[in-house]
C-alpha cells in the first residue's frame, strides 16, 4: 500500500467514515478499469459509507426491539392459518396504520401463528426505519414495577416509550393484581393515538376482566386501545402440535 493511500484510509477512519475506507481500495480498482469521474467515484464512495451506516443503524434497531427470533411473511403457513389472508398481512406490511397509530389485535388460542405475524410485522417496522418494542406482558410488568429502583428497567422502560410500534405478546397468560393493572393502564394511555401497539392474546375481550380483575380498569384499556385498531380472531389446531418433530 502507498504512503498516500494509507494516509487517506487513516483520514477516512478519523473522519468515522469506516465503510469509505474499507471499500477505498476497491474503488479505485474499478473506477480505473471503468474510467469513472472524478464525481462519479466521489459518489460511489459516499453512497457506500451510507450502506454501511444504513446496516449499522439497523441492526441497531433490531438490537434495541428485543425480538426473540427472526420472522418473516414467507415464512408462515397461510394453508394452515386460513383465519387470516397472507393479502391482509401484506397491506399491512407498508406500515401507514403506525404512521395513523393504530392498534392490531392477534387473538386466539396458543400456537396458532399470532406471536410469528407480529414479529413479521415488527421487523418490518424495524427495516422501514421505525423504533419498535417487544415485550411479553409479564416482561412489561416486572419493568414498570422495577422502574423506579433498577436502571436497566428505567432505561427499557424509556426505549419502549419512546418507540414508534410496541409490541405486548401473551396478553392474559398470567393473572395481575390491581396495582399492575393500574400500571399497565397508565402506559396504555401514555401510547393513546401516539404509538401503534400489536396485542398478542389467547383471551377475547370478554375473558380480560378475569385476568386483570377488575373490571373498570379493562374497559379503560380495552376503550383505549380498541378505538383505533384491527381485530383479527385467529382459530384452528396448534400448528407445533401438528407439525412436532418426533424421534421415531
Amino acid at each position: 500500500m502507498n504512503h498516500q493511500l494509507s494516509e487517506v484510509k487513516t483520514l477516512l477512519g478519523q473522519l468515522r467514515l469506516p465503510g469509505a475506507r474499507d471499500k477505498l481500495e476497491e474503488l479505485l480498482a474499478a473506477s480505473s478499469n471503468a474510467e469513472l469521474t472524478n464525481l462519479q467515484f466521489t459518489h460511489q464512495l459516499l453512497s457506500e459509507e451510507l450502506a454501511v451506516r444504513n446496516a449499522n443503524s439497523l441492526q441497531k434497531r433490531l438490537k434495541r426491539a428485543r425480538f426473540p427470533e427472526h420472522k418473516t411473511i414467507e415464512q408462515f403457513d397461510f394453508g394452515f392459518q386460513q383465519s387470516v389472508s397472507k393479502q391482509q398481512m401484506l397491506r399491512l406490511l407498508d406500515m401507514c396504520w403506525v404512521e395513523r397509530a393504530f392498534n392490531l389485535f392477534l387473538l386466539g388460542p396458543p400456537s396458532v401463528g399470532k406471536t410469528h405475524l407480529a414479529l413479521c410485522l415488527g421487523i418490518r417496522a424495524v427495516e422501514m426505519g421505525y423504533q419498535a418494542s417487544f415485550v411479553t406482558l409479564d416482561q412489561l410488568i416486572d419493568i414498570l414495577k422495577t422502574e423506579p429502583a433498577l436502571s436497566r428497567s428505567k432505561r427499557h422502560l424509556k426505549q419502549i416509550m419512546a418507540s414508534q410500534l410496541v409490541i405486548i405478546d401473551e396478553v392474559g397468560f398470567l393473572p395481575v393484581n390491581r396495582q399492575e393493572a393500574n400500571m399497565f393502564y397508565q402506559l396504555v394511555s401514555h401510547f393513546y393515538q401516539q404509538t401503534s401497539v400489536i396485542i398478542t392474546s389467547n383471551k377475547g375481550f370478554e375473558d380480560w376482566a378475569e385476568f386483570i380483575g377488575d373490571t373498570a380498569i379493562t374497559t379503560a384499556i380495552l376503550d383505549r386501545l380498541i378505538h383505533n385498531s384491527e381485530i383479527f380472531n385467529m382459530s384452528g389446531d396448534s400448528y407445533r402440535v401438528n407439525h412436532r418433530n418426533t424421534i421415531l
